[in-house]
């Protein structure tokens, strides 16, 4: 079964207040640059893609990076790989 929009918004913001717990979600434009709005390094990235991997149950390489770049990519990444 294909997962909801809402399911996946919530596995990402789970895996972004983990890497950064103050992160506002709330107003987040779905086109926004996540490692831009919530100022990710190398290794934050990599924790949250570890994390969105392991809570939605996909496998995600290292090729699906670009597909992690916004809220609205991640989504279509997970409905895609249908969790």
């Amino acid at each position: 079964m294909t997962p909801t929009l809402e399911q996946t918004r919530e596995l990402v913001s789970d895996a972004i207040r983990k890497i950064v717990p103050d992160a506002d979600l709330a107003g987040l434009d779905p086109d926004a640059n996540l490692r831009n709005t919530f100022e990710l390094d190398s290794l934050d990235f990599l924790g949250f893609v570890e994390l969105l991997s392991t809570s939605g149950g996909v496998r995600i390489d290292e090729d699906d990076y670009p597909d992690l770049a916004t809220l609205r990519t991640c989504q279509a990444l997970l409905q895609r790989r249908r969790l």
